[in-house]
């Protein structure tokens, strides 16, 4: 295998010390006596660099040796050989493919996450109430949107996301009562844009952003963070979800991914991780679904949760599923599962306001019972924080 080659497929300095310890020594045991490793552990991080190198064109060994852009996957290669086996032309097709970029940035987030700092653990609140589960919603919020009062009725910039968004969460938490579980539920489209370009990541709409995707980023993580804090100071178990959304499918992945690593050494913390966008969290009786509600009608979300989720449906008594996507509020009872969509606190943006919707902007805390489900439940506006 040629190492030197794939070195510049390497992601992380991680992976770049790996594949310099398999060139300076030449197997994967010698590597691995000087790292410090075992050997599975080297053969998962050469095979992931591996697969990127084909993505990007470059498989010797199947006669691919033309790489292509980042931007781009290999959709299928023609090699054409002579008689006597000899490679006499080649044509490459390419484009756009987003399950394999979401591939790739799945593993450029676990890439990240080998190397992130972890977090101590906080100290925990001394009394709390077992029975009792609160659950915050946050969805659509579109951190990164650039909205304008005389177009949309109101603004939204990442200094008034991150003010709105954080003091709307203290919110709750201070308003909420004691109990022992606290969810964040992130339920999608948390992120405006998907990446550097200022477009819908699957129809390429153009967007109105503010500020550079580096910046859009750091708030976002800055508002995470506080959050989380908060909810650690307030509960004795914390929940996080951090679901993908229709504007940000990839940045759904490598968040989950940083917050799991970042988090690792807090055990009050468990961070939901599924790679498909329906998750659950049982609560004694009490079931919670979630879904952004981009892949799936409300009406068809019950059977779907029931079909995937048979245990869990099977030992709960009081169901709920929680949606956003479409930016206003919604609440229906469905055989075995009431479906609540929730509203967003984030301002309309130009494209919403030409198309003349609109809802009252809103989040919501709702407290679950072990035993009796849905008991009590307090709403914020940015209006309260203005």
């Amino acid at each position: 295998m040629d190492y030197a080659a794939l070195l510049q497929f390497c992601e992380s300095e991680r992976q770049r010390e790996v594949f310099q310890a398999l060139i300076d020594h030449g197997s994967y045991r010698k590597a691995c006596k000087a790292l410090g490793v075992n050997q599975r552990s080297l053969a998962r991080i050469v095979e992931r660099i591996r697969r990127k190198a084909a993505l990007r064109g470059w498989a010797p060994e199947h006669d691919l040796t033309h790489t292509i852009p980042e931007a781009l996957v290999i959709k299928g290669a023609s090699s054409y050989y002579n008689q006597d086996g000899k490679l006499t032309g080649q044509w490459v097709k390419t484009e756009r493919n987003q399950e394999a970029v979401l591939a790739m940035m799945r593993e450029a987030a676990e890439a990240m996450a080998e190397e992130l700092p972890r977090l101590p653990a906080a100290k925990a609140p001394k009394q709390t109430r077992a029975e009792l589960l609160n659950l915050y919603t946050l969805t659509d919020c579109h951190v990164g949107m650039l909205a304008w009062h005389k177009e949309g009725g109101a603004d939204w910039d990442l200094a008034i996301a991150e003010r709105t968004l954080t003091e709307s969460f203290r919110h709750m938490v201070d308003a909420s009562p004691e109990a022992e579980t606290g969810v964040i539920a992130q339920l999608g489209d948390w992120l405006h844009q998907d990446g550097l370009e200022p477009v819908t990541p699957t129809s390429r709409h153009i967007l109105d952003s503010d500020g550079r995707f580096s910046k859009v980023v750091a708030v976002s993580i800055r508002i995470l963070r506080r959050i989380i804090d908060l909810a650690l100071a307030k509960h004795k178990r914390v929940v996080l979800l951090l679901a993908e959304g229709n504007h940000d499918m990839a940045s759904a992945v490598w968040l989950r991914h940083m917050f799991l690593a970042l988090y690792e050494n807090e055990p009050r913390l468990h961070v939901i991780d599924s790679e498909l966008p329906y998750y659950v969290w049982q609560h004694g009786k009490t079931m919670l679904a979630w879904h952004h509600g981009h892949l799936k009608k409300n009406s068809d979300l019950p059977l779907m949760f029931a079909y995937q989720f048979p245990e869990m449906w099977g030992q709960t008594t009081k169901r709920y599923c929680h949606t956003g996507h479409k930016h206003h509020v919604e609440e229906k009872e469905h055989s075995g599962m009431t479906v609540f969509q929730h509203s967003t606190l984030a301002a309309r943006d130009a494209y919403a306001a030409r198309l003349g919707l609109g809802s009252e902007r809103q989040a919501t805390c709702i407290t679950y019972h072990s035993e009796y489900g849905h008991v009590s439940r307090n709403i914020v506006s940015p209006e309260m924080f203005q």
